[in-house]
């Protein structure tokens, strides 16, 4: 039995791609040859790494408006560290909505003044801040748009006169927004695009090059936009797979018709979480994620049995973060909203039990 992926990373991928993928893992377009022992200089990967970066734009609605799209390695880990090494000179303003954000801050700590404008700590990040006053002065403000381990989202951005750069590791190409309101975003692939691997950058080739240090080259996003991300050798499988699944929602008809299926699997879990008593949501409604609902039951004593369940079911991953327990139910892009009925199902027959 197929099983209900609500794993938080790696992601669940479109079954057609991964059929796709395992196929160009035993040939690859005819040439007799595996996609990961082809030469990443051959023509036949150079137009893979070119397509997804086209398609990146594409999708975001940032062609021909400036910007870079780049296939990188290191995770988004990597991008906490290259972000200011690249456009800290001063001062830089960071919103503190979570583990991953306080990684980011920790990091852009070794190259300048870091200004934390707004948290959510006080609550363990079950809230995103609000009504925040963002300084002047800053070289850029950094926020991330979806915080998987404790279910939170942004749905609206600051305004600022400052670069604003935004990690959309978990909810990239999920939801439709004005994307030229952002001066560069990062995103891991393995939470909503591909495999673990590969990291998508997509930057405003304009503010680059304004710092006054010396950026060693694999840390230096110029050196990557002039190279076409291929610098070093790139993360092949990834960013074939990354490229496979934007050709995939492209063809579903791009981010709106992506935002309809997701809004519709997000009203159907938290409706469930709302009305069922054995259950109670843990981020705050008005900030609750399309991408990964947290919740907990009211009665913990009903866990080996709700697990019990769940497992019959065949719903796999739905274990919550040790910072919040409980359960995470990520519903990313590639997630059917009968997977979503599924696991509503069962928590609807623990209620009948109880």
């Amino acid at each position: 039995m197929k099983k209900h992926n609500f794993s938080a990373g790696p992601c669940i991928l479109p079954q057609e791609v991964m059929q796709k993928a395992s196929e160009a893992v035993l040939d690859f377009n005819g040439l007799g040859l595996s996609l990961i022992e082809i030469s990443h200089r051959s023509k036949d990967f150079v137009a893979v790494m070119e397509k997804a970066r086209s398609l990146a734009l594409e999708l975001l609605g940032l062609e021909g408006k400036g910007y870079k799209a780049l296939f990188l390695q290191g995770g988004a880990s990597t991008e906490f560290l290259m972000v200011a090494y690249n456009l800290l000179e001063n001062k830089a303003g960071y919103i503190n909505t979570g583990a991953w954000s306080d990684k980011a801050i920790k990091e852009a700590k070794l190259f300048g003044e870091v200004v934390e404008v707004a948290s959510s700590k006080d609550k363990n990040f079950n809230y995103i801040p609000k009504n925040y006053t963002v300084p002047s002065g800053l070289d850029y403000l950094h926020i991330t748009s979806n915080n998987t381990i404790f279910g939170t989202q942004v749905k609206e951005f600051p305004k600022t006169d400052a670069m604003l750069v935004c990690d959309m590791s978990s909810d990239i190409f999920s939801r439709q927004l004005d994307f030229s309101q952002f001066d560069l975003i990062y995103a891991g692939a393995q939470k909503n695009m591909g495999p673990a691997g590969t990291t998508l950058v997509v930057v405003k080739e304009s503010v680059l090059g304004k710092v006054s240090r010396k950026i060693p080259s694999m840390l230096n996003y110029q050196v990557h936009i002039d190279k076409d991300s291929m610098f070093n050798t790139p993360a092949v499988f990834p960013v074939y797979v990354s490229m496979l699944t934007l050709e995939w929602l492209k063809d579903l008809g791009g981010i709106p018709a992506i935002e309809e299926i997701n809004d519709k699997k997000a009203q159907l879990l938290y409706s469930e979480i709302e009305l069922n008593p054995m259950f109670t949501g843990f981020a705050e409604k008005a900030d609750r994620s399309n991408m990964n609902a947290t919740f907990n039951l009211t009665d913990d004593a009903l866990k080996e049995t709700f697990d019990a369940m769940c497992k019959e079911a065949g719903i796999n991953g739905l274990n919550g973060h040790r910072s919040v327990g409980g359960y995470r139910a990520s519903m990313y892009n590639a997630l059917s909203l009968e997977s979503v009925g599924t696991l509503v199902d069962v928590m609807s027959e623990l209620e009948r039990k109880g």
